[in-house]
């Protein structure tokens, strides 16, 4: 039996993750591709003694417990922030807790998580995110990141006093990254039109297009954005669409035209977090998405799914959660998302696209990252 490395970090803690399932679980059933229909998933019918005592399941932290959910689920986690100061226990300027870095990361593989691309947006976050990954996976099968400037981020070109110095390094690091491994994407970058009081609109498309050199250079994937800015954003990728094998654009919450005309790129694929399943229309939206033009994240610490989200409806799988305040290792923090959620952003679309075969649905997505961000994973 191998041990867990946390193991001498969480002897005194038995219980790591408490998850909560209710009797309304997927029936799984091994048939072949993923079938969309308009019937009602299939569930399974509990009695009161099956609800009692499936209410609470627990794993033991002292053994190797990746993906032991009691499914064989598989997930990349394609957005997470991890460099946020929320994981270090500190909220707006705040510290309400201890650093927990070490539980979140045990909660997502105990989950099923295999991989998780960390998102960078400004050359800060790309050395931090690389530290992150080398001191938490130095065996480098976990953790990876995106080499980027947010939209909102752009005037850091300007205010370094050398755009194009700050883009040669952004492009070392991309180039070095590319070859140890731990570099799989170039982004985040893209133009978001909600939030001009950060960054105008003229620097963030001149910064857009610059940075597609990055992914010209290394043959790198991008990991998109796109925010109020569909057809400004809709351009510029298609006049730079040779420069760069393939993209996701995250987070995705337009409309239907915007969807139709983002999947008439080739190479294009959507990202679906719990921001682009709040509402019912979000939701019948992301219905539209071909299961093979899709990957699925949880943009942690935000985008979470809310109780009050349309979405939520669909959610089974729970974990125990505390206020900040009251933090402690066997929970997660009330209103911070984690990678481990990401089960719930698959049950959401499951529910909304009336998928019976959750195993081939999860296998489906695992595939279309694999692809993009990890061909070797394929072969």
């Amino acid at each position: 039996m191998h041990i867990s490395p946390l193991k001498s970090t969480w002897s005194h803690v038995r219980v790591l993750s408490r998850l909560h399932f209710d009797c309304r679980s997927y029936r799984r059933k091994l048939t072949p591709g993923v079938r969309s229909s308009t019937a009602p998933a299939r569930r399974v019918n509990c009695t009161a003694e099956d609800v009692r005592s499936r209410r609470l399941r627990t794993f033991d932290s002292s053994v190797d417990t990746t993906g032991n959910m009691g499914d064989s689920l598989k997930f990349i986690d394609i957005g997470a922030n991890l460099t946020d100061s929320m994981y270090q226990g500190e909220y707006n300027g705040k510290q309400a807790h201890d650093v927990d870095m070490d539980a979140v990361l045990h909660r997502a593989w105990v989950a099923g998580v295999q991989r998780i691309m960390i998102t960078a947006g400004q050359l800060p976050e790309v050395k931090q995110a690389l530290e992150l990954a080398q001191s938490k996976d130095p065996a480098g099968g976990r953790l990876f990141t995106t080499v980027g400037v947010h939209p909102t981020r752009c005037n850091v070109f300007e205010e370094s006093g050398d755009p194009q110095s700050y883009m040669d390094e952004l492009e070392r690091l991309a180039m070095e990254g590319k070859q140890s491994g731990r570099v799989v994407a170039i982004g985040e970058c893209g133009l978001d039109y909600d939030r001009l009081h950060f960054c105008d609109k003229a620097t963030q498309q001149k910064y857009f297009e610059m940075q597609f050199q990055l992914a010209e250079a290394t043959g790198l994937p991008m990991f998109l954005h796109l925010r109020e800015a569909a057809e400004d954003f809709i351009a510029i990728v298609k006049r730079n669409r040779h420069r760069f094998p393939a993209a996701v654009v995250h987070s995705f919450t337009g409309s239907k035209e915007e969807l139709a005309q983002l999947l008439e790129i080739d190479g294009i694929y959507i990202g679906i977090n719990g921001c682009s399943l709040k509402t019912e229309e979000n939701l019948r939206v992301m219905a539209e998405v071909p299961l093979e033009r899709m990957m699925i994240e949880t943009d942690a610490p935000w985008c979470e799914v809310k109780n009050t989200h349309a979405g939520s409806k669909h959610v089974h799988t729970k974990w125990a959660v505390k206020k900040k305040e009251k933090h402690d290792v066997e929970s997660c923090v009330k209103n911070r998302n984690e990678p481990c959620h990401i089960r719930q952003v698959l049950e959401v679309i499951a529910g909304a696209k009336d998928v019976n075969d959750i195993d081939a649905l999860a296998a489906t997505l695992y595939a279309n990252t694999c692809k993009v961000f990890f061909p070797e994973a394929t072969e």
